[in-house]
This record gives C-alpha cells, structure tokens and sequence, in this order.
C-alpha cells in the first residue's frame, strides 16, 4: 500500500503546467492511479435504462434474479465504465449479482438535480423490468456515487417506492458544505483530494443550490427508514467525517449500519485492485450483499 500511495503523490507531482480541457480531463481520469479493465470473462451489454445510458455487467455465474445498481465516483464532473467498471464487475462476482452500470449525466454541463433523476430513472426501470417488484437490488456507489445512493434511499422513501435492499457506500460524499472536521484534519493525510478541489466540484453540482439541499447532500436528510447500510471508508481520507457522521445519524435514526474504516488507507480504496486491502474490502462487500439483498427461497 505505502507504495500505491507514493504512486498517488508523484501523479498529483507530475501535474502538467497547462490546464487540460474538461474532455481530456475525463479521458484521463483514473481516481486509484493505473486503470484495470473490466475481465474478458465479464459480459458487458449496453442498455437504456429509463432513458438513462447504461451497462450490464455479467461475471459468469451471476444470479439473473440479483440486481446490483452501481453509481460511479468523480466529484460529479469525472467517472464513467472506463474508471469504475472493474470495481463494479469484482463486487458483482463477489456478490454473486448482475451489476446494473448507471451513466448519470455529469456536471458542470449537467447540474443537480441531474444526476439523481438519471439515478431515479435507472432505478425505476429496474423494478418496472421486474415487474414492479424485484426480487433483490441494491445499490453501490463510491463516493459522488455513494453520495447518488443514500439520496436514492431517501428520495424512493419519501416517495413511498420500493427501495433497494441494501446499500454499499464507498468514502460517499454526503456533505456539500464541506463541514466535516477531516476536511482539516486530514489534508496531509489525503494523495487524492484537497479541499479546494472538492468545494470547487461541488460548486459546479451545485450551481447555486442549497448545499445542504438533502438530495444533494443526503447527510441532512432524515434517515429513518433506509434499509441496511454498509459503509467503507479509510483514514487518509478527507471524507472520513462523511461517512462517520452518516453512520452516526442513521444508527441514530435505528437504521441497521456497519462501518468499516480502514487505518492509513485513501479515499475509496477499495478501486485499488491487487492490493490486499482491496481485496479484503471486496470480500466483504460481497457477504454483506449476499446476507442483505439475497433472494426468497
């Protein structure tokens, strides 16, 4: 891991003396350092998903009856299959679940709420595609992702729709005020983020709305009544408060959480495929969504 991360401090080093435009920046975007495709053996079909651009992915042996939606990480500006896909197929197979690839539109081009009607939409074909009552679906999401999640959970409530089974949320980024007290704390700490980086893609997200708009930043919305809630997130990590202060409130709020917090390890650290922290933090990913989001037998 030490390695990973001296890997992480020469890229931000390394940074070229001209800005890249928008679109280079998105080509280029690898948040966990070198990209890792997605394995041949996992079959990839794309799909409209309630008008919304995204990807099945199907490890071999996946249950067709499981449905996992994912929502890509980026600060709601980067991110796409190229920079998430391999994460999502390894949960899928970890979990033994098909792996629903949700292409949300992206800021600033596309501000809130955005993302969250293409989140909204994909979920709604997803239990529409089941009848109106699938069987098993959760949600992932790594951070912005994450963040898309728990707004999910709280919109499908308060609407009175199905929600998924279970959420798995990687370093999610629920706070767009930037309160949380690592966002001091951990600025030496953290090889990806700074402050300035996450305030400036919030602003873009944001465009002038309430940042503690609850759809926007779920950690201000009330949390009673989502369903089981596991949430991984490392130390070196501006995020950390996010995801400890989420976890507070929905405990509180007598929402069934586990938090996994990882001593010395970056934001969404999990996407670092061959390091055995990942690996340890996909094998539980993997039981928790085979234990909370299983099918009726």
């Amino acid at each position: 891991m030490q390695q990973l991360l001296h890997v992480l401090h020469e890229r931000q080093a390394q940074a070229p003396a001209t800005p890249p435009s928008l679109a280079e920046e998105r080509a280029d975007f690898a948040p966990a350092g070198p990209l890792h495709p997605i394995p041949d053996d996992v079959r990839v079909t794309e799909v409209s998903a309630g008008g919304v651009p995204a990807h099945w992915l199907d490890a071999p042996a996946a249950d067709a009856d499981r449905v996992l939606l994912f929502l890509h990480g980026g600060g709601f500006r980067f991110g796409s299959l190229r920079s998430d896909g391999e994460l999502a197929a390894r949960i899928g197979r970890a979990s033994g679940t098909r792996v629903l690839f949700v292409e949300y539109r992206l800021a600033p081009e596309h501000p809130y709420p955005a993302a969250i009607d293409d989140v909204l939409a994909a979920w709604r074909w997803v239990v529409s595609e089941r009848g109106g009552a699938p069987r098993a679906v959760a949600v992932a999401g790594d951070s912005a992702g994450g963040g898309l999640a728990v707004a999910l959970l709280v919109a499908t409530r308060d609407a009175g729709e199905r929600q998924p089974a279970a959420a798995v949320l990687m370093s999610p980024t629920v706070d767009l005020t930037s309160s949380g007290a690592s966002m001091s704390e951990r600025v030496d700490q953290d090889p990806i983020s700074t402050p300035a980086l996450l305030k400036e893609l919030a602003a873009d997200y944001l465009a002038g709305a309430d940042p503690r708009t609850p759809l926007a930043s779920p950690l201000f919305a009330p949390l009673a009544g989502l369903p089981p809630l596991l949430i991984v997130v490392g130390t070196a990590d501006l995020l950390l408060s996010d995801s400890e202060r989420l976890a507070q409130a929905a405990s509180d709020a007598g929402v069934d959480v586990e938090l996994q917090v990882g001593e010395g390890l970056p934001h969404v650290y999990p996407l670092m495929l061959g390091t055995p922290e990942a690996a340890t933090a996909t094998e539980t990913i993997g039981r928790f969504l085979r234990e909370h989001a299983a099918c009726p037998r």
